[in-house]
């Protein structure tokens, strides 16, 4: 997707050092052409609209000399709304929520031998940077710097799984995957070897409404099944990992794949794994 506003590499070779005496910060140059408060002017750098020698720069304390420091004529401090980013987490990475600090999870590689350093998991957060960005990404906003700062994760997803992952800044959505997580559907497809036979689903209906361990609401149907490999849709309402391994495990099936493919309204869709893009404006949780 070309877009004229994407940002290309900031220009470092043409950088004006540092100790030189006669340069200045961007944000300053910049306040001084507009005229505007030194704060706009970083506002107009962060939101991609300056170009430095005709690249665009996005950090404010770039030091500039005798460089062309030019404005986008459509520049707007209209537009420098918080983004939510949707990402297709490849199995194996943490989820990046703010509980991975604490969590004991199960799927953790085994403590490394003394005198080993253990083994590196992957945080899915790591995954949201520029190269990563899906190019058929149906929203038109330029990548920019900003939009990977202070983001969170809020709905948590098992390490072993992929799929659907929800980042943002954004407080309203930050609220709403907050309080309103655990009456969102999430829809899970789980692969197992071998064919899901009736008795199977009647084993998972009977752990689902069994009173003595009171399970999340949950549907589960069978997408596909064959001899060699079966697919098995969850519809769960909230985020409960391990339920689905649970409910295969009581039907005697071994589950050899999962991933997430909704959320709320919100669905996964053709975002290859290890990619992200935008949430569009049109979609609500």
């Amino acid at each position: 997707m070309n877009n004229p506003r994407s940002p290309n590499r900031s220009p470092n070779n043409n950088r004006a050092p540092v100790d030189n005496p006669d340069s200045e910060r961007l944000a300053k140059r910049v306040a001084q052409m507009v005229p505007c408060s030194r704060r706009e002017a970083e506002q107009y750098i962060e939101g991609g609209w300056v170009r430095v020698d005709g690249v665009v720069v996005e950090e404010p304390q770039f030091r500039v000399l005798n460089q062309s420091v030019v404005l986008d004529p459509n520049a707007s401090l209209l537009n420098l709304n918080p983004v939510t980013l949707l990402l297709n987490k490849p199995p194996g990475w943490l989820d990046g929520t703010i509980e991975d600090d604490d969590e004991d999870d199960s799927d953790a590689p085994a403590r490394a031998p003394r005198g080993r350093a253990p083994p590196k998991v992957n945080n899915a957060i790591e995954l949201l940077t520029a190269p990563n960005h899906y190019a058929q990404d149906p929203e038109d906003i330029p990548v920019l710097k900003r939009h990977f700062h202070n983001q969170e994760g809020y709905v948590p997803l098992e390490t072993g799984a992929s799929g659907l992952l929800v980042f943002t800044q954004d407080w309203r959505t930050e609220r709403k995957l907050s309080e309103d997580i655990g009456a969102m559907e999430h829809e899970l497809i789980a692969d197992v070897q071998g064919e899901v036979s009736p008795e199977a689903m009647q084993k998972i209906a009977r752990a689902l409404k069994d009173e003595r361990n009171p399970l999340p609401h949950a549907k589960v149907s069978v997408n596909s099944s064959s001899p060699e490999r079966s697919k098995l849709r969850f519809a769960i309402k909230g985020a409960h990992p391990g339920l689905v391994a649970y409910l295969c495990e009581k039907a005697q099936l071994d589950m050899v794949a999962l991933r997430r493919i909704r959320i709320g309204r919100v669905a996964l869709s053709d975002l290859p794994v290890g990619q992200w893009r935008y949430l569009a404006g049109h979609e609500r949780f």
